[in-house]
């Protein structure tokens, strides 16, 4: 099947590329990034030149993604909603790794990402896509928006607790840490290395966008705060959680609506230790765990992933496979790289 990238020079954009490359059913015909286009792609992502000898990028134009099986836009937030509209009826699939369609309710969009939605007729059709609490839809969907990289931790963390109703759907905190490449590629002052090494920084108080993407999620009220972690790859969420009905679970409770919820995912492993971003990095694998303090009565659960293979690229790609009626695992790794 022929694939297409759209901002295929951003970071999400070159792990794309770097996982297409092991794909044994999507080839990348068409990388467009219109600030490179004409170059190529081993020039600009060296990284990628053996897998792409001859590939170049191309200037955005929609015509050239005409027929393609699946596009994968991996633009910043507002450009998508732009550019998915004209896509529709002309590709056979789009998967989109930006905010764009995330968010079922268009009223959201502009208290959180500042503009109104320029499609919202389309968030209606878009399948949310993170198959693990999500699955159902997946299939045959032809604009599906891939979950962002914090909710999916902290919705990985948290959904079996709430769903299970070992915990309240209010007043949790989400307490996660991304390395730097969560940020794009763009340059920026703030993600400097002399500004970023040796420190650690929370970001985003009480404003960050993904609030409602993980309310949307959880079906809960929560409090998120992010932080800015001195490591290029990975997230670490710690979530807190009230004990539903005052009544204290088990730690055999929680762990086992996790081993419920996932011991037949292919991606997820629930662990006894605490989990650590290494040990994910490079996969489209999450670790998950969780913890009951009897003393205070709080539950913490925790998860750790990439935040740019489970939490952007590896995902959209998990779903595209469920989208085309692959098993997910396809062309994907489940393998850290270590160390």
């Amino acid at each position: 099947m022929k694939a297409g990238i759209v901002g295929a020079s951003g970071y999400t954009g070159a792990e794309l590329l770097r996982l297409l490359a092991a794909h044994p059913v999507f080839e990348v015909a068409v990388a467009t990034a219109h600030s490179h286009a004409g170059e190529p792609v081993g020039e600009h992502t060296p990284s990628l030149a053996a897998a792409y000898p001859g590939l170049a990028y191309e200037d955005t134009d929609p015509a050239l993604l005409d027929g393609l099986d699946v596009v994968f836009c991996a633009l910043p937030h507002g450009e998508s909603q732009r550019i998915v509209p004209g896509l529709s009826g002309r590709v056979g699939r789009i998967v989109d790794l930006a905010a764009d369609f995330r968010l079922r309710d268009a009223s959201l969009y502009p208290r959180w990402y500042g503009e109104e939605h320029a499609a919202p007729a389309l968030l209606s059709e878009a399948v949310y896509g993170l198959p693990e609490l999500f699955r159902e839809g997946l299939a045959g969907a032809a604009l599906v928006a891939a979950a962002g990289c914090y909710p999916t931790a902290a919705g990985l963390a948290l959904a079996p607790l709430v769903r299970s109703g070992l915990v309240e759907a209010s007043g949790i905190v989400v307490d996660a840490a991304s390395g730097v490449s969560g940020a794009g590629r763009g340059l920026k002052e703030s993600l400097h290395f002399g500004t970023v090494d040796e420190d650690f920084v929370a970001y985003g108080l009480l404003t960050h966008r993904h609030t409602p993407e993980m309310e949307q999620i959880l079906g809960a009220e929560l409090l998120f705060t992010p932080h800015l972690a001195p490591m290029v790859r990975g997230i670490l969420a710690t979530c807190y959680a009230r004990p539903a009905a005052g009544h204290v679970p088990s730690p055999a409770a929680v762990m086992d609506a996790l081993h419920d919820a996932y011991d037949d995912e292919p991606f997820v492993v629930v662990t006894d230790d605490p989990p650590f971003t290494k040990a994910t990095a490079g996969s489209n694998a999450a670790h998950v765990t969780a913890r009951v303090d009897a003393r205070t009565g709080w539950v913490v659960a925790l998860c750790a992933l990439d935040n740019l293979v489970k939490g952007a690229s590896g995902q959209a790609i998990q779903c595209a496979n469920a989208a085309f009626g692959l098993p997910e695992t396809t062309g994907l790794p489940i393998a850290g790289v270590y160390p």
